[in-house]
């Protein structure tokens, strides 16, 4: 097999960079949708309702390592259900988010207001898509869930010491693996800088939706890691287990950074009409998915 020479390689490599940035921008150029936005509106959780905190003392009680392991096994045992991506954006419709402190829209104007903003920007088709299905693992409530503590909200590493910068985390308390004489350690069961490969998030919707899609779809690994990690804020936003993490997470980061402002921001837009943009974002599905996925 005939190998281009260096430099022909790099002028292939410069071509290719070209037609991405002609496309539409990179995924990661600054954003500008939410410039005139007040985002200190955003995530309040300390003026959240009653509804916001008691989900997460419930969900900060319940989601311990036994518990993980138990769902993941589950998941590999059977596929719950067979409907394209739109059908399951209809279904997830019925959903109401009982973590989220910044709206009361229905999660299918959620996720176009998020692809929206996504488009809006110039951004890659690859990344308006991932707009559009990051919640879809929110389906998981309505496959024998227990509730949606184990569906929804931060996530965080299960299986060592709860970082002081997740939200609540004087509700860890009440976790049977808080006062665990391994599970209570900086690294429990880890290793320093093992990697977000190798720790165990808690269970729900992100990791959930990561596990459907990545042998179902040709999205890149930065939008795999956009849908893994857009709620795992306690890493991406207060800089928290760095311990655990190792140079490769760094792609990772930078994407999720890159998607999260029009996961949070897109929230407070004008209301967005599914019938009007669902011909423009049923294109986009069929380019990165199969007609059916498994759920």
């Amino acid at each position: 097999m005939h190998i281009p020479d260096s430099p022909k390689l790099e002028a292939v490599s410069d071509d290719v960079d070209l037609v991405n940035v002609l496309k539409g921008k990179l995924y990661d150029e600054q954003t500008q949708f939410d410039s005139a936005k007040d985002k200190t509106k955003f995530r309040q959780f300390e003026a959240a309702c009653d509804k916001v905190k008691d989900f997460y003392n419930e969900q900060h009680e319940k989601q311990t390592v036994e518990f993980n392991i138990k769902a993941r096994v589950k998941f590999r045992k059977s596929v719950r259900a067979r409907m394209g991506i739109w059908e399951a954006m209809e279904k997830l419709n019925t959903l109401i988010d009982d973590s989220d402190p910044d709206t009361d829209v229905s999660q299918i104007e959620h996720l176009l207001q998020t692809a929206e903003a996504i488009r809006r920007d110039g951004k890659p088709e690859w990344m308006q898509v991932v707009g559009l299905v990051h919640d879809l693992g929110k389906l998981l409530y309505f496959f024998g869930s227990e509730g949606q503590w184990d569906v929804v909200g931060d996530t965080f590493v299960v299986g060592c010491q709860y970082s002081d910068k997740i939200i609540y985390p004087e509700t860890f308390s009440g976790n049977p693996d808080f006062n665990d004489a391994i599970y209570s350690t900086k690294y429990g069961v880890y290793k320093p800088n093992c990697g977000l490969e190798n720790v165990m998030l808690s269970w729900g919707h992100d990791e959930y939706l990561y596990l459907v899609l990545k042998d179902q779809c040709s999205l890149p690994a930065e939008g795999l890691a956009m849908i893994r990690y857009h709620s795992f804020y306690p890493w991406h936003r207060e800089g928290a287990y760095q311990h655990l993490t190792c140079a490769a997470d760094q792609k990772a980061l930078d994407a999720v950074r890159a998607f999260n402002p029009y996961d949070l921001y897109s929230k407070s837009d004008d209301r967005v009409d599914p019938a009007a943009l669902k011909p423009y974002y049923t294109a986009l599905i069929d380019k990165f998915f199969p007609e059916v996925i498994e759920w």
